[in-house]
């Protein structure tokens, strides 16, 4: 049997017709730059996200980007955020002038931990927190970090939040007495449409999205270099515009989200009733929080025995991926900021221990078995 991560072929074969019609009316209108495909997929991702305003950006990077971009980021300025994250986020830091500073992560999420984030926050000098932008939780693999811990303390300091929700679009968290979805709690969220993601398009695409009718006006301006209006520039920003056949695909997709991710769940669950009684020490499934939504972007496992597992699954049919397999702060070209291995020992572990297992909305009951079957005959063996 062969098992892949993802299975978009299956994906497209169910709702071919659709997107074959909404390209073809793009195609159709000639309107290929922030047309009304676009203006529709702002309107309704900002309601999905409970959040006032939406802008359409080309990749879940740029959304980062444009985002610290608002807020003014640059040289000698510090942006504080996990280890244990695609190299986006601190890259995009990087990019800017600005230094990384990270937090090391809550064993059970894979999340920014706040009370150590509180702990660094005490410890910098005036100086230094006079320098700091922004605060980046990242809510890893579609479950959101803690912001009910979070938020009060980027408040006490005055800092910024924003959100890194690329995986984890229509997650929810407990937040002051209600239930808050990815993106709406913090300053700027930013979202990714990579084709990998829950919400994937036909190439790079990605979104913004804020309560702060400012900050949305900042960063529309950004999004098109700077020019407001247009040729006349007081800012300096990029190319950073999602294209129209993105926005009607991602428009059809839309519709079909909260069914796929209600299927991610459903195979999440079987996996962990499939795996419960593995009685290996260092084995854990991924856990769902009370109160929060886990949308499963991705289904990660931990054991000592990652790379092994991998190489038997591989033997035997099943795809798997390890996210990620080295943190930032041991990345070479993050070797500037004098990190050093055993400073953040929790990202450290999880970079040794983490394997993501298909979850796929498509993936079949049998599939499903096939797969949890292999990994309890190694991690018992």
């Amino acid at each position: 049997m062969k098992i892949p991560l993802l299975d978009l072929k299956t994906q497209y074969a169910q709702i071919k017709d659709e997107i074959k019609q909404a390209i073809n009316e793009v195609l159709e209108s000639q309107r290929f730059i922030l047309g009304p495909k676009v203006l529709e997929l702002e309107k309704e991702i900002a309601a999905y996200s409970q959040c006032k305003y939406a802008l359409g950006v080309s990749s879940g990077t740029d959304a980062l980007l444009l985002a610290l971009m608002a807020l003014d980021t640059g040289h000698g300025d510090l942006v504080i955020t996990t280890p244990f994250t695609f190299f986006a986020t601190a890259g995009c830091i990087a990019r800017l002038g600005a230094k990384p500073v990270f937090v090391d992560i809550d064993p059970v999420t894979f999340n920014i931990d706040p009370q150590k984030l509180e702990s660094l926050l005490e410890s910098m000098t005036n100086e230094e927190l006079s320098r700091v932008k922004a605060v980046i939780p990242v809510h890893l693999f579609g479950h959101m970090a803690d912001m009910q811990s979070i938020v009060p303390v980027c408040r006490r300091f005055g800092l910024k939040i924003i959100e890194d929700a690329a995986q984890a679009i229509g997650s929810e968290c407990p937040f002051n007495g209600a239930v808050r979805r990815a993106g709406s709690v913090g300053d700027i969220g930013c979202f990714s449409f990579f084709p990998s993601k829950n919400l994937g398009g036909f190439g790079d695409g990605g979104m913004v999205v804020t309560n702060d009718a400012d900050l949305c006006e900042k960063m529309k301006i950004l999004r098109v270099h700077g020019s407001n209006p247009k040729y006349y520039h007081r800012i300096i920003g990029g190319n950073f515009r999602l294209d129209e056949i993105q926005a009607a695909v991602l428009l059809v997709k839309l519709k079909y989200l909260d069914r796929w991710t209600e299927s991610r769940q459903k195979n999440a669950g079987m996996y962990n009733q499939m795996l419960a009684d593995v009685s290996a020490e260092s084995f854990r499934t991924p856990a769902a929080l009370p109160g929060y939504r886990h949308i499963y972007n991705q289904y990660s496992i931990r054991t000592a025995k990652r790379d092994e597992l991998k190489a038997y699954l591989k033997e035997n049919g099943v795809a798997t991926e390890i996210y990620y397999p080295l943190p930032m702060h041991l990345q070479e070209c993050f070797s500037y900021l004098r990190y050093k291995q055993g400073d953040f020992p929790v990202a450290e572990e999880a970079a040794l221990t983490a394997l993501a297992l298909p979850v796929y909305p498509e993936m079949s009951r049998e599939g499903l078995e096939y797969t949890a079957w292999l990994v309890r005959k190694f991690v018992m063996r």
